[in-house]
């Protein structure tokens, strides 16, 4: 099983991603079967180190329906990423600088378990976001105009 679980297309829209690093996620049985089954909300989800070890923030896996109330997991409950020792030193002295944040790119099977891409980003302001619009209406009107052409 492989391929993207969920994507986070607000951080590439906020952030200007400068590095990407890939996590592995320390999970329960039950958000297993749930992010199988396509529960899961990554919009607002974000990575923060403490205490030498990077934990992941507002992701939304909701809970396993068929199980019960024992056996079942917390839908927001901050969740344990699993890096190297080094990566979590430079994550730490990336976000030490003021406007960066550890964002949620993506989230996906890999052989058989469940990967996370997060990224250093730097935030962008409202006339980058504006700027990055105007290129991509820009992209797209060229490609009309290409194809256009092409067609006759």
């Amino acid at each position: 099983m492989s391929g993207d679980i969920a994507t986070n297309r607000k951080a590439g829209r906020d952030f200007h991603i400068l590095e990407k690093y890939e996590a592995g996620l320390e999970l329960k049985g039950t958000e297993v079967k749930s992010i199988r089954a396509g529960k899961i909300n990554v919009a607002d989800a974000f990575a923060r180190v403490e205490n030498g070890q990077v934990f992941l923030y507002g992701c939304h896996i909701q809970p396993w329906q068929t199980a019960g109330e024992w056996f079942n997991h917390t839908a927001k409950r901050p969740r344990r990423l699993l890096l190297h020792k080094r990566e979590i030193l430079k994550l730490s002295s990336a976000t030490a600088i003021k406007g960066c944040a550890l964002p949620l790119l993506r989230l996906y099977w890999k052989n058989r378990r469940v990967k996370v891409e997060i990224g250093v980003g730097k935030g962008k302001t409202h006339a980058d976001q504006r700027h990055d619009l105007k290129k991509k209406v820009e992209l797209r009107e060229a490609q009309r105009e290409m194809a256009r052409f092409n067609r006759r």
